[in-house]
């Protein structure tokens, strides 16, 4: 029974590290010409958990800073950054992944838009979250898969 145990539990951990074997580092992602080719988790994003990673004030928390006509019946939408709406036919998937991930690799370091899958994240950063991304690489392929539907 204990060999049967093992057995099992040696599977779900070569199972489980062979979902992530194609997840690309924080570190390692690769920005050409403003775009992220390359899918962060290696996986394609789900559009409907995009949607909610967008609005999600612990996540991504993008309506802080951008309007969105979709999102209409959520509140506090900003005005820092530009509305979302038709940003599918404004940039290409992997613009909208270099985007999402470091947007200063896009736009600069004056860029007040964080990078979502970044390490770079500041100075006095939390003991806690040194070494972490704002969002998964799950994440950022959702959020870009959501962002990716908005046309006008």
């Amino acid at each position: 029974m204990i060999k049967v145990t093992r057995l099992l539990c040696a599977a779900f951990v070569m199972h489980a590290g062979a979902a992530f074997a194609d997840e690309t580092a924080p570190d390692k992602v690769m920005f050409e010409d403003f775009a992220v080719q390359a899918s962060l988790s290696g996986q394609a994003g789900d559009p409907t958990e995009g949607a909610k990673v967008f609005k999600d004030r612990g996540l991504g928390n993008c309506l802080a800073c951008h309007e969105n006509a979709g999102m209409k019946g959520d509140l506090f939408h900003g005005t820092v950054g530009p509305a979302v709406d038709g940003v599918a036919e404004r940039w290409e998937p992997a613009q909208l992944r270099a985007i999402v991930s470091d947007a200063k690799q896009v736009f600069g370091e004056e860029t007040v838009m964080p990078g979502f899958y970044s390490l770079k994240v500041g100075k006095n950063v939390a003991k806690d979250l040194v070494g972490k991304t704002i969002l998964s690489a799950q994440q950022v392929e959702d959020v870009v898969a959501y962002l990716a539907t908005l046309k006008e």
